[in-house]
Parts: C-alpha cells; sequence; structure tokens
C-alpha cells in the first residue's frame, strides 16, 4: 500500500512536468468557483482550529485571510503554529483527542499516511466542486489518496530561487551568472568586496534539504530524482556523492558567511537584506519575499533581487517547488465552509499583495501579485523543463520532516563536515532504510 501511494505521487510530478501548469496563478484571472464564504453569520458562536507551520510576516498575512472567513461568516478562527514540527504536532493533538479541525502541511506524504490511518475527512462534494473549477489536475492528484480528495493546495512556491543585493553585487562589480562555476565566480567577487559571498541558515534541516534537492536535480536529471524519493536507488548511489561533492565546494568555500549552524533561515535574509548587511546573496525560495519586505530595510524589485538557480553540467532549466496543502480532521459544516473558502481565489488574493504567496489556485486574478519580481517568480517555475516536488515533503516525515534525525540532521552535519561525503551518504542511507 504504501509503495502504491509513492508511486502515486510521482505520477502526479510526471504529469505536472508535461503539463506545465504547475503554478497557474500568473496565467490570468476570472471564472473557476465564484464566491466560497458561508452566509453572513451562519457560523456565529462556532471556533474552528487552524495549524500551519507559518509565523511571523507568513503568520500575519494567513490571519488576515482567516479574518475575512469570520467576518462573512460569525466563526472564530484560532491559529496555531508549530513551526517546524508539525508531524510531531499534529500526531500529537491526535493521540490527545483534540485535532484541529484544519492543518496546513507541505508534505504530500504526511497526507498520504494520514489518510491511509482514517484521520482525515475526505472533502465536501461542494469542496470538491470548487476544486476541480480551480486547479489543474496535477495539484488534485497531489491532494488525492485512492481516488479521495483530501487536501486543497492554498499556497505554492518556487524554491529554486538565489536573492542577492543589487547594491552589493554592482559595487563588487559581480553579475547574474548563467551556470554554477560562473555563480562562484560572482561570489568570489561579492567576498573580494568586503561582503561574505552568501549567507545560509543552517540552525535547522529543511533549508539545507532544499540546497540538496536543487543541486540533485541538476546533476541527475529528474528521473534520478524520483528514484531516489522512492529509494529505489540507495543514498549511496555515485549520483548522490556527485551532488554532495558540488555543495561541498560552496560549502567549504571562504564565499560563506562563517556562523551558519547557528544562523536561522530568517537571519540569513537579514545578513543581506537588513539594515547593516553583511552578505550578497542568500538561497531559498520565493517567500524569501515577505521576510525582505517585512524587514524594511531593502526593497524587493529595487535592491532586492533574484535570479534561477544556477544550472550545473549543462543542464537545463529546472524548479524544485513546494507547497501548503489545507486537509480536515472534524467533518462539520464550518470546517467544509473553510475548506472551501481556501479553495477560491478570494482566500488567496488577500494575501498575494502583501508578499511572499504565490498561489496555485488557476481563478486568481494575476493583476494582485504587487510586483514585476513575484510574477517573475511564477514565470520561472510555469516555464521550467524540469519541476519536481520537495523532495524532504514527498519522504515518510521520520525521514524527511523530522528535526534531529534523518535527511534534516544529515544535512546539517554535512554543512557543518563537508569533506565527509561518504559517511554522510552511509547515514543518510541507513536512516531512509529504516524510514521505509
Amino acid at each position: 500500500m504504501a509503495h502504491r501511494r509513492r508511486q502515486r505521487v510521482v505520477f502526479s510530478l510526471a504529469a505536472i512536468a508535461a503539463t506545465g501548469l504547475v503554478v497557474s496563478g500568473c496565467a490570468g484571472g476570472g471564472g473557476g468557483g465564484g464566491s466560497s464564504s458561508a452566509p453572513s453569520g451562519e457560523f456565529a458562536g462556532q471556533t474552528l482550529n487552524v495549524v500551519a507551520a507559518w509565523s511571523g510576516a507568513e503568520q500575519k498575512n494567513f490571519e488576515l485571510v482567516l479574518k475575512k472567513f469570520e467576518d462573512d461568516t460569525g466563526a472564530k478562527v484560532n491559529y496555531t503554529s508549530f513551526g517546524d514540527n508539525g508531524p510531531t504536532y499534529i500526531q500529537g493533538q491526535l493521540e490527545g483527542g483534540t485535532p484541529p479541525n484544519i492543518a496546513l502541511t507541505g508534505q504530500p506524504a504526511l497526507l498520504q499516511s494520514l489518510a491511509a490511518q482514517g484521520d482525515l475527512i475526505p472533502v465536501s462534494d461542494e469542496v470538491k466542486k470548487v476544486v476541480e473549477a480551480n486547479y489543474s489536475q496535477s495539484w488534485i492528484d497531489l491532494g488525492s489518496a485512492d481516488d479521495q480528495l483530501y487536501g486543497v493546495w492554498f499556497k505554492a512556491s518556487n524554491k529554486s530561487t538565489m536573492w542577492y543585493n543589487s547594491d552589493i553585487y554592482d559595487e563588487a562589480g559581480a553579475t547574474v551568472p548563467s551556470d554554477w562555476d560562473g555563480f562562484m565566480e560572482q561570489l568570489q567577487l561579492v567576498q573580494d568586496s568586503g561582503f561574505s559571498g552568501i549567507s545560509v541558515g543552517a540552525d535547522v534541516g529543511w533549508p539545507l534539504t532544499d540546497w540538496f534537492e536543487n543541486v540533485y536535480l541538476r546533476t541527475a536529471g529528474g528521473e534520478m530524482y524520483d528514484k531516489l524519493t522512492n529509494h529505489e536507488i540507495p543514498w549511496t548511489d555515485p549520483s548522490v556523492t556527485r551532488a554532495l561533492d558540488v555543495m561541498a565546494q560552496l560549502w567549504s568555500s571562504d564565499v560563506l558567511q562563517p556562523g551558519g549552524a547557528q544562523r536561522s533561515f530568517g537571519d540569513a535574509v537579514t545578513e543581506v537584506f537588513g539594515a547593516d548587511p553583511k552578505a550578497g546573496t542568500v538561497y531559498e525560495g520565493d517567500f524569501v519575499a515577505g521576510v525582505i519586505t517585512t524587514d524594511g530595510n531593502s526593497v524587493v524589485g529595487e535592491n532586492a533581487l533574484f535570479y534561477d538557480f544556477p544550472a550545473i553540467d549543462g543542464s537545463a532549466p529546472a524548479v524544485v517547488g513546494g507547497g501548503d496543502v489545507a486537509i480536515a480532521f472534524v467533518d462539520d459544516a464550518a470546517t467544509m465552509a473553510l475548506m472551501k473558502y481556501l479553495a477560491s481565489p478570494e482566500s488567496a488574493e488577500i494575501w498575494i499583495p502583501e508578499g511572499g504567496l504565490t498561489s496555485p489556485n488557476k481563478a486568481v486574478d494575476s493583476s494582485v501579485y504587487p510586483d514585476a519580481i513575484s510574477r517573475q517568480i511564477a514565470e520561472a517555475l510555469t516555464s521550467a523543463e524540469t519541476f519536481r516536488f520537495d523532495m524532504s515533503d514527498l519522504t515518510p516525515s521520520a525521514f524527511g520532516g523530522t528535526p534531529g534525525q534523518g535527511f534534516w540532521q544529515e544535512m546539517i552535519s554535512f554543512y557543518e563536515n563537508p569533506s565527509d561525503v561518504a559517511g554522510t551518504q552511509q547515514r543518510l542511507e541507513a536512516a531512509a532504510a529504516a524510514a521505509y
């Protein structure tokens, strides 16, 4: 059963790559779904609990989305951030008999396992109708298990964006690179000008797994990416060696800002775009834009720009993406009304102008994106010749989604000791063999 579920995810990825319909938010608005809120005051006196990973600026923006649902329906919605501990938090709530009404998770594998355990509520026919009107089949497949639709994809991300401070690049005489060798050369120019070439936040594993996934997709290609995701090849495979060797070139270089193991992802962004920048470049997904905007010391589209993750070994344009899917644990009308609202273009259009959200909802009006950069983000994603969903989110949570173990922990260890390629591979394979 587990193997069959993983096969379904890979099929979805192949469909995404073949159709190019990864994120349709920039494809023009109109149509699809109409108003999705319940009648005014219908759920007055009812309280819904919603949990997700978002904190800081992302939490603030999502709470604006929930506030509109509260105003329209009379319901009260309590939001809790579970940070980087989604699977553990949700399992604890289930075991305690207090599941949230809705959780938003970035891990399709978690949706699959919760559905198999009977913990999830399939969406109602009314919600399904809205989803089918507003989403491509690829996203419907990624939200389904055993031919039942459980998930509403609210947020998508292009995780192949390399952000840079153009003021620092201009001062250093650095330019936008087209490949990995050029990337390393430009980082060295920034380093020679008195700034660190690149800042990395490595105090938690997920940003580092994103690094691996981008490098591996470009060095090994989509077919091998799928095989490694499904553990059809071992982590000791030579293709993994090649990717780790490329990463070691950067992580052992003096262009890397010191202290990354004690630095958070958010602090790494501030090191590049804050009031007193120390580095010229930071890698992460399109959600970096929201962090930059909240910090307020740089302006997205002016001095805060990005280029696509560099090609390696002549690789064609490729994107690693992710997203957050809403899943329901409570079977009542108010919960399904909120699921329907999250599937509507109206909900996404509240957050999008604030920055940091790319919607996979094809009914979203593209004019609401706040700037050319946000449109560039989505266009890079949809024009990629190869697209794959975030690998760690497709693997069992014990391997790809739990702090202190598996993929997350081994990438931290490798960051701290990039010379240990063989040992890293052996430990990754042992962790994968136990988790699968």
